[in-house]
């Protein structure tokens, strides 16, 4: 039970990062569509569960030590070829989001300057990518408490303090700007956001997740981490909405939703949860570049090193774009790109019986 909490523990922390936990990211998916955004953060709940199981139970059966191996596996070599450099520009795009979003937090909260925090950043992840797997997952899930225990508390709280109406926080929650601003193929607005969102936070995960699932023996010990990893994620989802969309009319003009609100319940708390949200930026950032390093080069070697400086080199300079307008670019543009991962990781278990059955075949034969 304590490795199957590990993971899930490492799984929310992998996808947890600026745009979560500040809010923002929850704020434009599915608070800016209202009422109908809970139905979105529900659906998305559900979505995340499967997928999550899946990653895990996938890179513990392939034994993966990247994600190219497993990518491959189990959509082909064409479908595989576009999967994988969907994840490689998720990895390096969302990345640069978190060290972007890392200077937002100092700015926001205490008034310094942006770029401290963007250093600061980038110098820790940096340092924490050449330790090895074990202890990156160890990090990334030593975190995620703390943010699961704030979200509770800002939503009982944000609920229970709610002072307008449903219907004016409603019509003031639909005047935000909404990453799917119309909808197509006849489907509600809602409904592509939530599969935008869940697609987007899956390519995000996926590699880290492999590499998590290959690095446990157990299958099932694996599958059950990433179920309840995506669960948990899903009803995080839900209460930081509610939270969000019940004190919209406070929240809506700042980058760090989230933080807004715990400031307003106490300074005091406004400082703790400013440094949580600090942790789970990072978690998101050593995850994005880490995967990224194991792509392309073998973990702890000298060339290991260099693309991890240098590609860190590179995020660092592009952050300064800003961290809303990032999350607004790279975002949904991710999120339908990784509607191919969402198909492969659907097609996977009938792909891999029919590998399982040709083994055993030729076995027999």
């Amino acid at each position: 039970m304590k490795k199957v909490l590990r993971i899930a523990s490492a799984f929310i922390g992998i996808i947890v990062g600026a745009g979560f936990a500040s809010g923002q990211e929850i704020l434009q998916y599915f608070t800016s569509y209202g009422y109908a955004g809970t139905i979105g953060a529900i659906f998305a709940t559900a979505i995340f569960a499967y997928m999550g199981m899946m990653l895990t139970k996938l890179g513990t059966r392939m034994k993966a030590t990247s994600h190219k191996e497993a990518i491959y596996r189990v959509s082909g070599k064409w479908l595989g070829l576009i999967v994988d450099y969907v994840i490689i520009f998720t990895l390096f795009g969302v990345g640069v989001v978190m060290i972007a979003g890392a200077g937002s937090i100092p700015s926001q909260q205490f008034g310094l300057p942006s770029v401290l925090g963007t250093i600061l950043m980038s110098v820790l992840v940096v340092a924490t990518i050449l330790m090895n797997v074990e202890k990156v997952v160890n990090v990334i899930g030593s975190i995620t408490p703390f943010l699961i225990a704030t979200v509770v508390l800002v939503a009982v709280y944000s609920i229970a303090t709610m002072d307008g109406g449903l219907s004016s926080l409603d019509a003031t929650a639909k005047a935000q700007d909404s990453v799917v601003e119309s909808s197509f193929l006849f489907l509600p607005g809602w409904f592509i956001s939530a599969l935008n969102y869940v697609s987007f936070n899956i390519a995000v995960g996926a590699s880290m997740s492999l590499l998590m699932g290959g690095n446990e023996d157990n299958e099932r010990t694996s599958s059950l981490g990433g179920l309840l990893g995506g669960l948990s994620l899903g009803l995080m989802i839900v209460l930081s909405h509610l939270a969000i969309f019940s004190k919209v009319d406070v929240v809506a003009n700042v980058d760090m939703p989230m933080l807004k609100l715990v400031d307003d319940i106490a300074p005091g708390l406004g400082v703790l949860f400013s440094l949580v949200l600090f942790g789970m930026v990072f978690n998101t950032a050593i995850s994005m570049f880490f995967s990224l390093a194991a792509r392309f080069t073998t973990v702890g070697t000298k060339q290991h090193k260099q693309f991890v400086f240098t590609v860190g080199a590179v995020a660092l300079a592009l952050s300064f774009v800003g961290f809303t307008d990032l999350v607004a670019i790279f975002y949904p543009l991710i999120g339908y790109m990784g509607l191919f991962l969402i198909a492969a990781l659907i097609t996977a278990p009938f792909r891999l019986s029919k590998e399982k059955a040709a083994v055993e075949e030729h076995r027999s034969a």
